[in-house]
């Protein structure tokens, strides 16, 4: 009998004990030694935070004071390398996500670059996500899809014709159809609905990389290198030492990666045909910004969707992107739609609810594997892959990264080059630099409990819960979040003085 997924996550696991390091075991580690990514950016430490998205723009995508402060906070830990938010290439509404699709929103991103060197006191190196996604909207109220966003196409009617078994349907009026969908039991749906339409009403509408038959999904392979391009153009115009291109989870370039990806016009199907987009992307990006700058790419190892693309495929792909000159390949996994759970009314689906978003940010309630260090297997292939095809690209990994130790034997194996985190990053945006200082003990270490996420899931502004433990609403120097009820920030923090 096979194990379910729900079955497989019974076992609640402590956190992995931390010895911490002096100060002089530190200065001598592989994690606290510098790197050189692309031609000549040399990056202090091999210490990385990963992109997150904190919900903290305004609704047009422009940088407010509250970015600003969210990501001066993370460059006063000092990493080696810090990642912008999923920032979109578009000039489209995207709610409060932060984006760089017109020229207008250069000056704002510019003070953001200012601001990380101020804070960081010029260590740590900044680059910027950049991302492109599709139409995703809300699950609806049946009364609202039926009255409105149905379809009502001749195959429908022949579906229900054949179904009520009387020819009239084919020819009724379009408003009696959808008073008889809205009233119809879910046998009927089933049987009259097609399989995407069944899933625009239980989950909401959502668009593919390979609807062909919509003409802007069509035209995506001349639109995206552009739109990519540009974005790349500004991000260096802006100050950022270097752009990561988002490949990565449920998004737009990661599905033109997948196996799932049955585009017939020569940009899906084979592995040669879903890479085409994304190298010309790279292309398009590297041609604009120049050879001397970083251009990265964040994408997935393993998919962990059924039928979705597996490290090997993420291995072949990491060979392409090494020749074709990609200055660093950071590593993930999962965090698609097609296993996501059904979401409620009026809320949209959010791809890391299912198994392979489990994968992506595994938590304490895991399986016997448990979830610390859980995806540094599929960068130590990848990494592996590039190093036999005689490339030295750098290989970023992540995922449930806790403790000095973990890190520092993820680098000895040589299972990769840089090793972020971001949960741990968030509960203390000081790690970095209490553990270089010799104040490891210090630590306020992430419980992995995916607190963080559930805020993100519904758009709320992003915050650790353990940053409330030392919360006095009354304190003036303490800004509270929108709701009123959490801190926004994390507690500050000064190396203790020495006796």
């Amino acid at each position: 009998m096979s194990v379910t997924a729900p079955e497989r996550r019974k076992v609640r696991h402590p956190l992995p004990p931390a010895r911490w390091p002096t100060r002089e075991e530190a200065a001598r580690s592989r994690w606290f030694a510098p790197i050189t990514l692309g031609r000549r950016l040399v990056v202090e430490e091999r210490t990385w935070v990963p992109a997150m998205v904190p919900w903290r723009a305004t609704d047009d995508g422009f940088v407010t004071q509250n970015v600003l402060d969210w990501y001066a906070r993370f460059a006063e830990g000092q990493p080696g390398v810090l990642v912008v938010e999923a920032t979109g290439i578009r000039d489209v509404p995207s709610g409060p996500l932060l984006r760089i699709g017109d020229d207008r929103f250069v000056p704002g991103l510019r003070r953001l670059v200012d601001t990380v060197r101020e804070k960081s006191r010029g260590r740590t190196r900044f680059f910027i996500q950049i991302i492109d996604f599709l139409t995703v909207r809300r699950r609806p109220e049946p009364q609202k899809y039926f009255g409105r966003y149905l379809a009502i196409t001749d195959a429908l009617r022949v579906q229900l014709a054949l179904w009520l078994h009387d020819r009239r349907w084919r020819e009724a009026p379009e408003d009696e159809v959808r008073r008889f969908l809205a009233a119809a039991d879910r046998v009927t749906l089933e049987t009259v609905l097609t399989d995407r339409e069944l899933e625009a009403l239980d989950y909401g509408y959502r668009e593919r990389v390979w609807d062909a038959h919509l003409p802007h999904i069509r035209e995506l392979p001349r639109v995206l290198p552009g739109l990519f391009a540009e974005a790349a153009r500004r991000a260096r115009e802006a100050g950022f030492d270097g752009v990561e291109l988002h490949y990565a989870h449920a998004y737009t370039m990661a599905s033109f990666l997948s196996r799932l990806n049955t585009r017939t016009d020569g940009y899906g199907g084979s592995r040669e045909n879903r890479a085409r987009l994304p190298l010309e992307v790279l292309e398009a990006a590297r041609a604009r910004v120049g050879e001397d700058y970083v251009v990265g790419i964040r994408y997935l190892g393993d998919e962990v969707v059924e039928g979705g693309s597996r490290v090997e495929d993420a291995m072949w792909f990491a060979v392409k992107f090494a020749e074709a000159g990609v200055d660093y390949l950071s590593v993930s996994k999962g965090g698609r739609f097609e296993d996501a759970k059904q979401p409620k009314l009026g809320e949209a689906v959010y791809p890391y609810t299912g198994e392979s978003g489990h994968e992506c940010m595994p938590t304490v309630l895991s399986d016997a594997r448990g979830p610390f260090g859980r995806n540094v297997p599929l960068a130590a292939a990848i990494r592996r892959a590039i190093r036999d095809a005689g490339h030295a690209t750098p290989v970023v990994t992540s995922g449930g990264i806790t403790t000095f130790e973990q890190a520092e034997s993820i680098l000895a194996r040589g299972e990769a080059d840089c090793v972020a985190a971001a949960r741990q990053s968030l509960a203390d945006p000081d790690w970095f630099r209490k553990i270089r200082l010799g104040w490891g003990h210090l630590v306020r270490r992430c419980e992995f409990t995916n607190y963080c996420e559930g805020l993100d899931q519904r758009h709320k502004q992003v915050t650790c819960k353990l940053w409330d433990r030392m919360l006095d609403p009354a304190d003036p120097t303490v800004t509270l979040a929108s709701d009123g009820k959490r801190r926004l920030l994390p507690p500050s923090w000064d190396p203790p003085a020495e006796s």
